[in-house]
């Protein structure tokens, strides 16, 4: 007598279907600052924004750096500490300029280890050298739990 099975047939899974890309999930509307800018219009448009940093794109869109609080932050100590203004009041002076980027065809969930990897907030996304979006980790978790209200039953 042969072992029969209860589970019944199983449907293949298209990977195309449960494949949920980060440009799927990025912000296409960004925030962007520009190198020569000051830190202070940085920090103004941070706090108006209520957003924690984002890249800085020279004339033509291209990605140049990233400017976070934590660089306002170490710009303010600073100057504070020598009891004067810095001379080094622009972003390009302050901005973090070696960027990792995050492919957008890559799927959420490799994005997620990345996040996890390089202890980053946000990822630019670029397409042909050109800035089209950012990933955050906020934007990982709304992903997730599309894919649970989907798939995760």
């Amino acid at each position: 007598m042969g072992i029969k099975s209860f589970t019944g047939p199983r449907k293949k899974q298209d990977p195309e279907q449960t494949l949920i890309r980060v440009r799927d999930y990025m912000t296409k509307e960004l925030i962007t600052f520009k190198p020569d800018q000051s830190v202070e219009e940085v920090i103004d448009l941070l706090i108006k924004h209520r957003i924690s940093g984002g890249p800085v794109v020279d004339e033509d869109g291209k990605l140049v750096g990233i400017i976070s609080e934590g660089d306002c932050i170490k710009h303010i100590s600073e100057s504070r500490y020598f009891n004067m203004p810095s001379k080094e009041n622009q972003v390009s002076s302050r901005m973090i300029r070696d960027v990792e980027t995050i492919d957008g065809n890559m799927n959420i969930f490799d994005a997620a280890q990345k996040f996890l990897n390089a202890r980053r907030r946000r990822f630019p996304i670029l397409e042909n050298g050109r800035l089209v979006g950012q990933i955050s980790q906020k934007d990982v978790l709304k992903a997730t739990m599309e894919l649970k209200s989907q798939h995760w039953r």
